[in-house]
Parts: C-alpha cells; structure tokens; sequence
C-alpha cells in the first residue's frame, strides 16, 4: 500500500481506493470467471462507499486527536472527493505580568465554578448546516479570537445555554486591562 498522501493538508484517497479494488480483484481470481465478472461489476459502486468509510474513520480519528490537543483542534473537511486536515493549535500562553504593587493593581476575578453539569471530556458529533453569509461570520469570527470554528461553535452554544456566564475567559473581558490568568487545565 502507498505511504500517507497528504498535499496542503490534502488527504489523497485514491492509492487506499486502489489497493482495494486490487485486493477485490485478486480475491475474485480464485473463485473463477463469474466472480471476476461480479467483482469488476462491483468496484465502482463501491468507490463511493470505500471512501465515505474511510471519511468516517479518519474523522473519529482526528475526533480522538483533537480530544487530545483541546483546546487545539484538528477539523477534517471534503475538498472535492479528498479529506483536507484544518489544525488548530492550542493559544499561546499569555506572559505572565506581575503586578507593580499589590495596592495599585487590583485583584484579577476569579472565574466561576463550573455548572455541575461541565465538560466530563465525552464528545458527541453533530451534523450542522449553516446558511453560507453565517459560515463566512462565524469563520471570521473564530479567526478574530485565534480558535477554531469548531471551538468557537461550542463556547457560542456554551453561551446560550448558560445565560451569557461563560461568555468572556478570565483576563480577556474588557474590564480587566490584560491582568488575570489565562489556560486551560486538564
């Protein structure tokens, strides 16, 4: 089988597509003329569905990665008939500033507990369509703030279901002049 193909984060399918029609091939050969004439009537109805199995597969994977670089991500998207890897890199770390004096610079907020019901790492994967003007907003939107769409998708819906109290990270508010801490913890 050929190495991993992957050209700008282009994913290419087709060598994978290939040896499996080759191994249908090779398989039909034993069992004489009338299954190489199934086998080849075959093969191209099956292209489509080896290739939204291996979608499938290279998704839950990068599923599994990105649960593993939260907040980074890795966002899988079709570009014709190939996968196309997006990777989102965690934020860098904001230098640490130390306050001049404790009397001048006030205390930075401390966050709210999480909601009882918070993030127990579990993912579950959605379909969303989005109207196209909203996909633009939203993707310029997360780009503005340095995440992807997807992470920017679920601290929006966070948002909204939380009464707006999870809206702006400790230190990233308008009031807090840049003091505070901000990250992430595992």
């Amino acid at each position: 089988m050929a190495p991993f193909v992957c050209h700008d984060g282009v994913m290419d399918l087709t060598p994978y597509v290939d040896n499996l029609r080759q191994e249908l091939a090779v398989a039909a050969d034993a069992g004489g003329d009338e299954a190489r004439a199934l086998a080849e009537r075959l093969t191209a109805p099956l292209e489509s569905a080896t290739r939204l199995t291996l979608l499938n597969a290279l998704s839950a994977a990068m599923g599994e990665v990105t649960r593993e670089l939260a907040p980074g991500s890795v966002d899988v998207r079709l570009r014709g008939l190939d996968p196309e890897f997006v990777v989102t890199p965690p934020p860098a770390p904001e230098p640490f500033q130390e306050a001049q004096t404790s009397a001048t610079a006030p205390a930075a907020p401390t966050p709210p507990p999480p909601p009882a019901d918070a993030d127990d790492g579990a993912m579950a994967r959605i379909n969303f369509r989005l109207p196209a003007h909203l996909k633009g907003r939203a993707e310029n939107a997360a780009a503005a703030e340095g995440l992807s769409v997807n992470a920017w998708l679920v601290r929006a819906v966070s948002t909204a279901l939380d009464g707006g109290e999870r809206a702006t990270p400790p230190g990233r508010g308008k009031d807090s002049g840049g003091r505070g801490f901000t990250g992430w913890v595992r």
